[in-house]
């Protein structure tokens, strides 16, 4: 076994470490980082679940790679160009694949083109090897000042969005038929979710990057409907566990040195099968029975 893995692994739990670590305002910073992105993970999430969107949430991120590159190559803000590209690409997404039975195809076509231009980008680009590679697979110290401000500025704009639109978009998500046939107006609310999961992604890759993305944006979410009994607390479990795996992962990875994407992932994929383990539990003995995503009230969410 690799002696850098061997040492990286022996460092893990080096408490005294992780604590002296904890005074820089780099790995402060990435810390408020992942917290925010663990919100804006575990609201969004049951949604993309319900309507299952998993692959449009990975080609959104990988899209958002497209736009970090050109930031890059430009020398603006690398979250900016990864908002943009996240955005652009929703944007496409959510008027080329009106119809469900072509949304796949769409998603690979664009896509592939978004992550050819982007490997051509990173190639020109000049400078570090390693901010390249960190769109890939994270970076603890990507956040920085102007960074957290990006986030927070994001992550208020799409959490009040939700607030907004939540119960119209739930319903249309649960039965877009009678949704569309009660006035709800279901190809607009679509476009903006697949912006705001765009926007969502995007903020992601500094902190996971553009591969492991979805680690937090599906993973938490596809755990909360093992268990939850409703929308609310699929919600409220979605955030909690993606608390937990973006937050937690970061401390694991401070000793070590470690990309952060690989104890991320980890603990939201061991969280996963505990949860999967529950529902399963739950529904030999009869006690409950696990759904993709809870049924809302739709008479409510009608006259939302």
């Amino acid at each position: 076994m690799s002696s850098k893995f061997t040492d990286a692994m022996g460092r893990m739990f080096d408490v005294q470490a992780t604590v002296d670590l904890l005074q820089y305002d780099f790995v402060q910073q990435a810390l408020l980082a992942g917290a925010i992105l663990g919100l804006l993970a575990g609201v969004i999430g049951p949604l993309v679940i319900s309507r299952q969107m998993a692959f449009s949430v990975h080609g959104t991120s990988e899209l958002s790679l497209t736009g970090a590159a050109a930031a890059l190559i430009i020398g603006v803000s690398v979250g900016l160009g990864a908002v943009l590209g996240a955005v652009v690409a929703a944007i496409l997404f959510g008027v080329l694949g009106t119809r469900a039975r072509e949304r796949d195809s769409v998603i690979g076509v664009v896509m592939a083109f978004g992550l050819g231009l982007a490997v051509l980008l990173l190639w020109a680009y000049d400078g570090r090897t390693g901010a390249a590679f960190s769109l890939l697979t994270g970076q603890i110290v990507a956040p920085g000042g102007t960074g957290i401000a990006l986030l927070a500025a994001c992550a208020v704009g799409v959490i009040g969005t939700m607030l907004v639109i939540y119960r119209p978009l739930l319903f249309a998500s649960t039965d877009p038929e009678v949704a569309a046939a009660r006035g709800v107006p279901v190809r607009a609310l679509s476009i903006v979710f697949a912006v705001l999961v765009g926007i969502t992604a995007a903020l992601g890759v500094q902190i996971v990057g553009a591969l492991l993305v979805m680690a937090l944006l599906i993973t938490p979410a596809a755990a909360a409907s093992r268990v939850a009994g409703g929308p609310l607390a699929a919600t409220v479990l979605a955030v909690i566990f993606a608390e937990v795996s973006a937050v937690g992962g970061i401390l694991l990875a401070l000793a070590p040195g470690v990309p952060v994407s690989a104890f991320i992932t980890a603990i939201a994929f061991v969280i996963y099968l505990v949860c999967r383990g529950i529902g399963a539990a739950r529904t030999r003995r009869g006690t409950g029975r696990r759904a993709p995503a809870p049924a809302p009230d739709r008479a409510a969410a009608v006259t939302a």
